[in-house]
């Protein structure tokens, strides 16, 4: 599998990358040894690069990568700060979509201190040393609302110049932003320069956002782009049918018209619909990597051979 550089750095991530929220028991229990089975498929495969969060199940999806991460230490890693996690007060059986997650309680803190300790924790959840990429996750009004300015300021004051410092001391080697949304990167990259992005839904076959500004900006500094949610939460793969899901809640009628259109133009070219989502985020400029999220080997295994067929000539018009 084919490695990319991430920005500019010395960094390299395979084009694939497999992302950690489903074993951390996202909107299902998914048992130790489907677990073991998916992470195995996926470096079998040629996936070299994961990404998880201390927000995956609470810390579950963190402690679950440790064992394969001791047999794989070489695998690049990712994960996010921003959220620190301490012990629960109280029993939790389902936390923010995660059913039977760890039982820690969470904060958000993007401070320097805050971004530290949440650093630290995931050192000591995934047993690792570093960690190779380091997200902010979720800064930004998609997230925080009117709130996102308290968030904004102890970032820009200690946050930011705390991960240049983990950086230049080596305990990561690249970092950036974990985010839904395109505004809230503009505004760090004029901060100051970042390596990575790791953006979800908003540069997919659907939902082209982040083209009109984004991308131009991330071209022009050689900041990488990781591109989750490719499949805008379940419709690029599904199709428009009833119940379709878009931007994790049930799709309106405008996108299931876009989407039944997408989908004629794919199947006219001879490719699915879920094809000319994987292969419009390969192709996609800036792009690092694209996450792939399961916890089935089966579903994995289906999309690597989607991307592995060669496009017929008229797929082309399909993804322009």
């Amino acid at each position: 599998m084919r490695m990319n550089l991430v920005g500019r750095t010395d960094l390299s991530v395979s084009e694939i990358s497999f992302g950690c929220a489903s074993i951390g028991n996202l909107y299902r229990e998914v048992a130790e040894a489907d677990v073991r089975a998916v992470l195995e498929t996926a470096w079998e495969s040629g996936i070299r690069y994961f990404d998880t969060a201390p927000h995956y199940g609470r810390g579950l999806s963190e402690m679950r990568l440790a064992p394969f991460l001791a047999a794989h230490p070489d695998a690049i890693l990712s994960t996010k700060v921003g959220r620190v996690l301490s012990p629960a007060r109280a029993p939790i059986a389902e936390a923010d979509g995660f059913v039977s997650p760890a039982q820690n309680d969470v904060r958000y803190d993007y401070s320097g201190d805050g971004i530290e300790e949440s650093f630290e924790q995931s050192l000591a959840r995934t047993g690792r040393t570093h960690i190779e990429i380091v997200y902010v996750h979720d800064i930004g009004a998609y997230t925080h609302g009117a709130s996102n300015h308290l968030h904004m300021k102890e970032f820009f004051e200690t946050g930011y110049e705390r991960l240049v410092r983990l950086k230049e001391r080596g305990r990561i080697r690249a970092f950036g932003l974990g985010v839904n949304e395109c505004d809230v990167c503009l505004e760090v990259m004029a901060h100051g320069p970042i390596d990575v992005i790791l953006l979800a839904g908003r540069l997919t076959l659907l939902d082209r956002s982040a083209e009109a500004a984004l991308l131009p900006r991330c071209l022009e500094t050689g900041t990488s782009l990781v591109l989750g949610g490719i499949f805008n939460s379940g419709i690029l793969a599904t199709g428009p049918v009833p119940g379709a899901t878009y931007d994790y809640g049930r799709a309106p009628e405008e996108v299931l018209a876009r989407v039944r259109t997408l989908q004629t133009r794919a199947e006219a070219s001879g490719i699915s619909l879920a094809a000319a989502a994987l292969h419009f985020a390969r192709r996609a400029p800036a792009t690092a990597s694209v996450l792939l999220g399961t916890a089935k080997p089966s579903s994995l295994l289906r999309n690597l051979e989607l991307l592995a067929r060669p496009l017929p000539e008229e797929a082309n018009a399909a993804l322009a």
